[in-house]
């Protein structure tokens, strides 16, 4: 299994949190400024994690720190790849004013003003930039940073939505994180078959019950397409996460069935995650 470890690093104030948040959304694990001496501790669990907890790991780190961290991966075998950031003076300036945070090198009293630190770490920076890219954030949106990292390190990101498929009962509320929601109360009920009433929509027998009424595959045909279209557009505009909420009135045998149908269609293509929010009550 390949392992990948990605610092970011760069002028402070040009989206560290920014990238770290977009590649913590691709699935890898984000650690703010670690200090250097643990780099070696954790390149150890990351070499011999036997599951994935440590395949894909980035690492925030100060730009005036990086040489700490290059003198110990240069005697280490795992190999880093560097996301350095950059902006403008101006662009930096007024973000700091703007969030009103403190800038590093103040704090730390190597700097006693915004320019005197940005210059400090533009030096740093530019003894960097001859040997690694660097990606300038000066008029950047999220969505076109967010191009541009996955440019950089090879990701592709085609199918990477995750979708959770909930099913629940109208008597007890809509899901509160519902970003989709399908009501299934007008198909036909098995509640009012006493065979299946007290069974819910995870027994085969009324599984059957919904899914093999004309009613219920007349409506997949109008869903299926419908859902399809959903999840491509979304994916395009880069969401990551979906909930689709299907509804029936208690929650017990439509929405189950629905739900259940759902996600076995839907798992082949997309990371799928399904929970019968009424069944757990």
């Amino acid at each position: 299994m390949t392992k990948e470890l990605v610092l970011v690093s760069g002028i402070s104030g040009a989206g560290k949190t920014s990238v770290s948040n977009i590649l913590e959304d691709l699935g890898f694990l984000c650690i703010d400024q670690l200090p250097a001496p643990l780099l070696k501790d954790l390149t150890d669990l990351i070499e011999n994690d036997g599951g994935l907890k440590y395949d894909k790991v980035v690492i925030t780190v100060n730009i005036d720190d990086l040489d700490n961290y290059f003198k110990i991966l240069d005697n280490l075998q795992i190999r880093a790849k560097l996301l350095l950031l950059d902006a403008e003076e101006e662009t930096i300036l007024n973000r700091y004013k703007f969030t009103r945070r403190s800038h590093p090198l103040l704090l730390t009293n190597r700097a006693n003003t915004l320019e005197e630190a940005y210059n400090l770490e533009k030096e740093i920076l530019d003894g960097y930039a001859e040997k690694f890219e660097v990606i300038d954030t000066t008029h950047m949106g999220t969505f076109e940073l967010k191009k541009t990292i996955e440019d950089i390190l090879s990701i592709d990101d085609h199918y990477r939505l995750t979708i959770s498929f909930m099913s629940f009962g109208y008597k007890n509320g809509l899901p509160q994180d519902a970003d989709l929601v399908i009501d299934t109360r007008f198909l036909d009920n098995p509640f009012y078959d006493e065979d299946l009433k007290y069974l819910t929509g995870n027994d085969k027998a009324v599984y059957d019950y919904v899914m093999d009424k004309e009613k219920t595959k007349s409506f997949l045909k109008i869903l299926i397409p419908y859902l399809d279209y959903v999840f491509s557009t979304y994916i395009k505009d880069s969401k990551r996460h979906l909930t689709v909420a299907v509804g029936c009135t208690g929650g017990q045998h439509r929405s189950v069935s629905i739900t259940n149908f759902l996600y076995d269609h839907y798992k082949k293509d997309h990371t799928c995650l399904k929970a019968h929010r009424e069944l757990k009550r």
